[in-house]
């Protein structure tokens, strides 16, 4: 089930699968540190898409050097960095050269959690406009559902991308604001 307990915030009931653990477990710690959202195919997984999926991406903003140390510390009791071990190169060499770096469970790689920092007018859109999912006691944050449908049709735009943005039309077709998709639209067409 899900309910819209306003325009920003979303309750759901539900039994949560490996995805959900990894991304809540993640963004407990992620939270502390910096502001976040998840976006892409993991959206319309977690509203009831039946789809695999091998990561989630999660953007979040730049944050100083010293700050991603000590999330990286944090992290590292329960993940594990695939890239690099090293701190200095996964900040300059990828965060900063616009390169995402992947986090999973020790000694688990698949799934695992896409990380980077927002880059484009789009990335600051979904920070911006983002929803608060809330599941039992535990909340995370996703994008907004009009961005998100908007984006997958209008930039990504492959088969399963396409299905993705009809099954989020389909979930959440009493609560769409249709002048904000097709705003977004507009803008993602230039």
């Amino acid at each position: 089930m899900v309910e819209f307990l306003d325009k920003k915030t979303i309750r759901m009931d539900k039994v949560l699968n490996k995805l959900d653990k990894l991304v809540l477990d993640f963004t407990s710690i992620l939270k502390k540190y910096s502001d976040y959202v998840i976006v892409s195919g993991y959206v319309s997984i977690l509203f009831g898409r039946s789809r695999a999926t091998e990561d989630i991406d999660l953007l979040v903003p730049k944050m100083e050097k010293d700050v991603f140390f000590k999330l990286l510390k944090d992290l590292n009791k329960k993940f594990e960095c695939l890239n690099s071990s090293n701190p200095e190169s996964l900040y300059e060499d990828y965060l900063c050269n616009k390169t995402a770096i992947r986090f999973s469970y020790k000694n688990k790689p698949i799934p695992n959690i896409k990380f980077k920092f927002a880059q484009t007018q789009v990335d600051y859109e979904s920070l911006k406009q983002k929803i608060c999912v809330r599941i039992g006691v535990k909340e995370l944050f996703v994008s907004s559902i009009e961005l998100q449908i908007a984006f997958k049709e209008q930039v990504l735009g492959s088969d399963k991308d396409i299905e993705d943005a009809e099954h989020l039309k389909t979930v959440f077709e009493k609560n769409l604001n249709i002048l904000k998709l097709k705003e977004y639209e507009r803008l993602l067409r230039k």
